[in-house]
């Protein structure tokens, strides 16, 4: 079992302070969930900010958002764009 899985056992929930789109979309995620016992994300502007800028992965969602409308505040973009689905994490009841 790898270092991170074994913390279940101290009932130990850990948690990933990053979030990029490529590991929600291409299986990173889900992997880490299952192999690693990932139990979360989160995320902030700052975080946000980070991804959005070292790669083109939000170029073209931005883009959609903007649209026309090219007076979308910087906070409604965060939140429009980090409330991207993933199926990555079990239903919850």
């Amino acid at each position: 079992m790898n270092r991170v899985k074994s913390l279940e056992s101290l009932d130990q929930a850990v948690w990933l302070d990053y979030i990029r789109r490529d590991i929600l979309i291409d299986g990173t995620l889900k992997r880490w969930i299952d192999q690693d016992g990932i139990k979360g994300l989160t995320s902030n502007p700052a975080i946000f900010q980070k991804a959005i800028g070292e790669s083109d992965q939000y170029d073209e969602a931005i883009r959609e958002m903007l649209g026309e409308n090219e007076a979308i505040s910087t906070a409604e973009l965060y939140e429009r764009s980090s409330s991207f689905k993933t199926s990555a994490w079990p239903p919850i009841c």
